[in-house]
């Protein structure tokens, strides 16, 4: 991988990878593409001469300002030393292999949001996991931030239940599912990555903070924005592409019609990731997102061995077929059940009034019934029986 950036020395091509985070935003088309064809200190070059793109020239214009790009790196570098956090980019061992998934989404067309999907050239990381590896056995969970105590219940009960099977559960930092999930992973002594859509020293939303630090002592913050980047708007539609990319398959759990938990189902669905929706009650604004994405194809879940079944190894992580609770006439025979179901709970009824009433002979009746006696269904009274009070042989 190394080899399709360029052989630069590796201190200034850390640090252009870095400068170019600054200058341009996560994903762009046009940068990605020129990294590619000239390494990643080349483009560098090139961009601050005017010489790429016009799209890209004039997107990075009000940046650039009068500071030189290798000065102002090493300060955003020497800012996340001081933080704890460290960077990882596309030339780096750390780097998930899957996000380089993203360049296939990528259209060369007007619309930025179609267009700038490339993947990321800078990650800024805390805490221990090595991020690649936190990524190989991962499932993103993603829903709306106005949950309903219903979702937020699955959220925390999904994330638990994957976390205590050794998964890696992704969100992205958010109130609503994305908090249910992170803390039900933490719950399990799980692993969780919270993706930001801002500076890794940013929290957002701010009272998440706490939520963060207790992540990163197990699992991972990451965001490709250098520390102290505001939380624009759009900057939560780039970071969802992430999310999608980095994790085997994406669960939505409630999202209304409009819910950027859609856009990050979609891009799992265009990188061939699993993509899966949890059902909720057809009365509910909050399913609207889900219902409509099993209609266009996602996987039903209701439970976390669904889950398992659609990401995990194919033929080792099957779900068990829901089974009804078993009850004491399953073992009846078919006679059998059928002379039960002619005898009354009150009144008793003789072997041929009970022959009669369910269209058996009364030498059949009559040949059962001691055997229904002896198991606890009937009481006989008698030459008469009756049906037992015992609750476990309710029909």
């Amino acid at each position: 991988m190394t080899g399709s950036f360029g052989n630069a020395d590796r201190e200034g091509e850390r640090l252009a990878w870095v400068a170019l985070g600054l200058l341009v935003e996560p994903g762009n088309r046009d940068l990605g593409i020129l990294v590619r064809q000239v390494g990643v200190v080349e483009a560098l070059h090139r961009l601050l001469a005017g010489k790429a793109t016009k799209q890209l020239v004039t997107a990075t214009a009000t940046r650039r300002g009068a500071a030189d790009p290798y000065e102002t790196a090493e300060r955003a570098l020497a800012e996340a030393d001081r933080l704890g956090v460290r960077l990882v980019t596309p030339v780096d061992e750390e780097y998930p292999p899957q996000l380089e998934d993203l360049v296939t989404i990528s259209e060369d067309v007007a619309d930025p949001v179609r267009r700038n999907t490339f993947p990321p050239h800078c990650l800024w990381v805390r805490g221990g996991p090595a991020l690649v590896e936190a990524c190989e056995q991962s499932v993103a969970i993603v829903g709306s931030r106005a949950s309903t105590s219903y979702g937020e219940h699955v959220g925390r009960d999904f994330a638990f239940g994957l976390a205590e099977r050794g998964w890696t559960v992704v969100s992205g930092g958010a109130f609503g599912i994305d908090n249910a999930a992170h803390r039900g992973a933490l719950a399990a002594s799980g692993r969780t990555i919270a993706v930001l859509a801002c500076g890794i020293d940013r929290p957002y939303p701010q009272s998440h903070a706490g939520l963060f630090d207790v992540i990163a002592r197990t699992g991972l913050v990451v965001s490709e924005w250098p520390p102290g980047a505001d939380p624009h708007r759009h900057r939560f539609l780039i970071r969802n592409r992430v999310i999608a990319a980095a994790t085997v398959g994406t669960v939505m759990i409630e999202a209304n019609a409009r819910s950027g938990a859609r856009f990050t189902l979609n891009r799992a669905r265009r990188l061939n990731r699993l993509f899966l929706a949890v059902p909720g009650p057809i009365t509910s604004a909050a399913s609207v997102g889900c219902h409509e994405a099993v209609r266009d194809g996602a996987t039903l879940v209701a439970t976390v061995p669904h889950i398992i079944d659609a990401v995990g190894r194919l033929g080792d992580d099957l779900a068990p077929a829901a089974r009804a609770t078993p009850r004491a006439r399953d073992s009846l025979t078919p006679l059998q059940a059928r002379v039960l179901d002619g005898v009354r709970p009150r009144k008793p009824l003789t072997a041929a009034e009970i022959a009669a009433a369910v269209g058996v002979s009364a030498r059949d009746a009559r040949r059962v019934l001691p055997a229904l006696t002896l198991a606890g269904f009937v009481v006989q009274v008698g030459g008469t029986y009756r049906l037992a009070r015992s609750p476990s042989h309710e029909p």
